[in-house]
C-alpha cells in the first residue's frame, strides 16, 4: 500500500467509522470486535479505566452518569461534561474517539498512521469544523483535509457510476445532524450545486420523541416517571431506540420496562406505540427535514422532477417516514444502493486516495460550495443616527469553492483613521443572528477633507474552510491580511499539548481484551432489561464468563465468551 498511508475517518454522532482504499476498492476496516461500526461513546470505569466505542454504549444503561453519548452536537460549543471525577469537553471526547478509530486503523494495516481525511456535516459551522481539526491533533493525527459528509457519499456513489451522467440529491440524516446536497455526476467529475442542512436534527431526535411520549405514559399511570440521568432513564431511552427501529417494518412496537423503579416503588411498565402514533410524534421533525431539502433545490434553481436519483445516506434513513418523505418530495423511490451506515466513511476513503494521488482515481475530480454565507458587519448612516451590527454578504453560500470575492466598504466620516473588519458567517441580515468568525483593526487610514476611505474587503475560502481576509486600501498600495485559523473556539498549541498529555495519562482499556469487556457489558446491560426464566439463564452464562476470565486462558475464556455473546445476541432479539 506504499509507505504513506492516509485514512477516511466519519466521526458520526452515534456511530464512527474508519476506511482505506485496499486493491482500488474503499473499505471499512475492522474494530477490536471485528465490527465496522464503533458506537461514539465514552466510559470510565469504578476503577478510573476509561472504554471506548461498544463496551461504551452498553454502559449508557447501567451507568449513565460516568457515560456520554452524541457529543457531537456539542463540538464548537462551551459545553463540558462530568464523569470519573474529571471534566471532560466535547473536543476531548472526540479526541478518544479519533485515537481508538487509529489505533483499529494501524492493527488492520500493520504500519503507524499519522494522517487523516474528516467528514463533517456540510451544515457544520466555522467552530464545529474548527474542534473537529483540534480533536484530531490531540488524538495524534492531521487533518488537513476536512470534507462535508454528503460529498463523501458523493465521492463513493460516484466512483461506481462514472459511466452515467446523473444529477443527484444526497439525504444525509445521522444520529445528530441532517445535510441535503444537490450534485451532478458527469465524466468522474463530481460537482456540487448546492447544500443545506440542520446541525441539530438527526435519528437521536426521533428518539427523544418516544421518550418524551413513554414518560408522560408513564407519569400517567404510575403518578411519576423516571428523572434524567438515572439508569432507569436510560431504560427508557434503550427501549426508545429499540421502538423506533422496530416500527420501519412492524406496525406496533412496544417497550417492555420490567421492575421499573419510581422512587420506592417498583412497576411493571409495557406500553405499545403503532406507527399512526408515532408519525404524530415526529410530525415536527418530518416538517423540519422539508425545510433544508426545498432551501437545498431552490439554491440549485431545479425543480425536484429534474433529480434523477436520491441517494439516503446515515442510518436514520433507514426509518420508514424519512423514505416515505423522500419519496413523496421526489416523486421516486430513493436509494440505497449505498450502506447507508458506510456509504460516507467509504467516501471519505476515496478521499483519503486522492490526497494520495492514488491511480484508482486519478480520472476523479470533485467540486465544493460554500455552505455558509460569509460576510462583514457593516453600518450606514440614517439622519443623525448611525445603525450598526449590519450583515453585508461577501461570499455568498452556494459559491464553488475555492473562491475569492471582494466588495468595496467606506468609513463613516473623513476624518475617521481607523477601520474594525468583523467578519461573520451566516444568512440573517444582522451580525448578531449570525456567528462571529474574527475581525482586524485596520489602524492609520488616510483622512480627508470631503470624502470617506475606501477599503476593499476580499474573503477567500479554500476547500478546508480555512478563510483568509485582505484589506486593500483604495488609493494606495497598503494590503493587510488575516488568515482566519486562530479561530473562536480553536485550541492553541498549549492547550493541545496538555490535552495529549492528560489523553495519554488515562488508563484506557486495552484493545486485546477489548472484546471480552464488551461482551461482559453488554451482557449486564440487557440482565438489567430482562426478568424471570430469561434473566436466569442470562445470569448463568454471565457468571460463568467472569468465572473464565479468572483463569486468564484465552482458550477457556474465548468459548465462554462465544456463548455468552451468543446468547445476548438471541435475548436481545426477543426483548
Amino acid at each position: 500500500m506504499g509507505e504513506r498511508v492516509v485514512v477516511g475517518i466519519d466521526l458520526g454522532t452515534t456511530y464512527s467509522l474508519v476506511s482505506v482504499l485496499r486493491d482500488d476498492v474503499p473499505i471499512v476496516l475492522p474494530n477490536a470486535l471485528g465490527e465496522h461500526l464503533t458506537p461514539s461513546a465514552v466510559s470510565v470505569d469504578e476503577q478510573g479505566v476509561w472504554l471506548v466505542g461498544a463496551a461504551a454504549r452498553a454502559r449508557a444503561v447501567t451507568h449513565p452518569l460516568s457515560t456520554v453519548l452524541a457529543f457531537k452536537r456539542d463540538m464548537g460549543t462551551d459545553r463540558t461534561y462530568r464523569l470519573g471525577g474529571t471534566t471532560k469537553s466535547p473536543v476531548e471526547l472526540s479526541a478518544m474517539v479519533l485515537a481508538e478509530l487509529k489505533r483499529d486503523a494501524e492493527a488492520a494495516l500493520g504500519i503507524p498512521i499519522t494522517e487523516a481525511v474528516i467528514t463533517v456535516p456540510a451544515y457544520f459551522g466555522d467552530r464545529q469544523r474548527q474542534a473537529t481539526r483540534d480533536a484530531a491533533e490531540i488524538a495524534g493525527l492531521r487533518a488537513d483535509r476536512i470534507v462535508n459528509e454528503p460529498t463523501a457519499a458523493a465521492l463513493a456513489y460516484g466512483l461506481h457510476r462514472r459511466d452515467r451522467d446523473l444529477r443527484v440529491c444526497v439525504l444525509d440524516l445521522g444520529g445528530g445532524t441532517f445535510d441535503v446536497t444537490i450534485l451532478s455526476i458527469a465524466d468522474g467529475i463530481i460537482e456540487i450545486h448546492a447544500s443545506a442542512g440542520d446541525a441539530r436534527l438527526g435519528g437521536e431526535d426521533f428518539t427523544d420523541a418516544i421518550v418524551t411520549w413513554a414518560l408522560e405514559a408513564i407519569t400517567q399511570r404510575h403518578g411519576a416517571a423516571p428523572r434524567p440521568d438515572t439508569r432507569e432513564h436510560a431504560r427508557v431511552r434503550e427501549a426508545a431506540e429499540h421502538a423506533k427501529k422496530i416500527l420501519s417494518r412492524e406496525p406496533t412496537a412496544g417497550l417492555a420496562l420490567p421492575g421499573l423503579a419510581l422512587g420506592r416503588a417498583t412497576v411493571d411498565v409495557t406500553l405499545a406505540l403503532d406507527r399512526e402514533q408515532a408519525l404524530r410524534l415526529w410530525k415536527p421533525l418530518l416538517d423540519r427535514l422539508r425545510a433544508p431539502i426545498t432551501r437545498a433545490l431552490r439554491d440549485a434553481s431545479l425543480l425536484p422532477s429534474a433529480i434523477d436519483e436520491v441517494l439516503l445516506v446515515g442510518g436514520a434513513t433507514r426509518m420508514r417516514p424519512v423514505v416515505e418523505l423522500a419519496s413523496s418530495v421526489f416523486g421516486k423511490l430513493p436509494s440505497h444502493q449505498l450502506p447507508p451506515d458506510e456509504a460516507v466513511a467509504l467516501g471519505a476513503a476515496v478521499q483519503a486516495a486522492l490526497e494520495q494521488g492514488h491511480s484508482a482515481v486519478e480520472d476523479v475530480v470533485v467540486t465544493d460550495v460554500a455552505p455558509f454565507t460569509l460576510g462583514v458587519e457593516s453600518s450606514e448612516i440614517s439622519g443623525n443616527a448611525v445603525v450598526g451590527g449590519l450583515f453585508v454578504p461577501v461570499l455568498e453560500r452556494g459559491t464553488t469553492i475555492p473562491a475569492s470575492r471582494v466588495k468595496r466598504f467606506f468609513t463613516l466620516h473623513p476624518e475617521q483613521t481607523q477601520l474594525n473588519v468583523r467578519v461573520f458567517q451566516g444568512e440573517h441580515s444582522l451580525v448578531r443572528d449570525n456567528h462571529f468568525l474574527g475581525e482586524y483593526l485596520l489602524k492609520g487610514l488616510p483622512t480627508r477633507r470631503a470624502e470617506t476611505t475606501a477599503v476593499d474587503v476580499r474573503l477567500t475560502y479554500d476547500l478546508n474552510g480555512i478563510l483568509e481576509v485582505e484589506m486593500s486600501v483604495v488609493g494606495s498600495s497598503r494590503t493587510e491580511q488575516l488568515v482566519i485559523e486562530q479561530r473562536p473556539g480553536k485550541l492553541g498549541r498549549a492547550a493541545v499539548d496538555e490535552a495529549r498529555r492528560a489523553m495519554a495519562s488515562l488508563k484506557i482499556h486495552p484493545r486485546s481484551t477489548l472484546p471480552n469487556r464488551t461482551a461482559l457489558e453488554r451482557a449486564e446491560a440487557l440482565f438489567v432489561q430482562l426478568t424471570g426464566p430469561e434473566r436466569d439463564t442470562l445470569g448463568v452464562v454471565l457468571g460463568h464468563f467472569r468465572a473464565t476470565l479468572e483463569s486468564q486462558d484465552p482458550a477457556v475464556i474465548e468459548p465462554a465468551r462465544k456463548e455468552l455473546a451468543a446468547l445476548t445476541a438471541a435475548l436481545a432479539r426477543r426483548e
